[in-house]
């Protein structure tokens, strides 16, 4: 995956799955973005198998490199903002800072979903803060498809 986020959040749900990755065989590793996914690819050992997790727009860097790639749409947190539901993701959130910024012009319009996601973003504090307990408000049933499937079996191919 991506970052250290993608790593904490996969992480963090698999060990509330009550699985033990290491155990597994399975090696989360952040490469550092995605335009470093051919070169990480090119430093492991021959035979071993990797999926990608990826943001939508940058699925185009790891399916030339991998066959077996997760895609969030149109990322990790609106996958998790979708899964979970906008007022869940505002119970959870500082509501006075996300408000503070609703009452700025440019996001007094937006639809909430989406300046929830922008303000998300738009600082890697409030990213890297928020995002494991997102993941932890999730119930296992509500893991988003993305997520799930890249986590898969170690016996599964891939």
């Amino acid at each position: 995956m991506e970052g250290t986020s993608d790593r904490t959040v996969l992480e963090l749900l698999a060990h509330r799955q009550g699985r033990d990755l290491g155990s597994e065989g399975i090696e989360i590793a952040p490469i550092g973005g995605a335009q470093a996914i051919r070169r990480f690819v090119a430093d492991l050992p021959p035979g071993t198998r990797v999926r990608g997790l990826c943001d939508e727009n940058e699925a185009y860097l790891f399916r030339r490199v991998l066959d077996d790639v997760h895609v969030c749409r149109p990322d990790l947190e609106g996958e998790l903002i979708r899964a979970l539901g906008v007022e869940r993701v505002l119970a959870i959130v500082d509501a006075g800072a996300f408000a503070k910024m609703r009452r700025q012009p440019a996001h007094r319009e937006t639809p909430v979903d989406l300046a929830l996601h922008r303000w998300l973003r738009s600082s890697s504090l409030r990213f890297h803060r928020y995002l494991p307990l997102l993941a932890e408000a999730l119930d296992l049933d509500e893991i988003p498809q993305p997520l799930r499937e890249v986590l898969g079996k170690a016996d599964q191919p891939g």
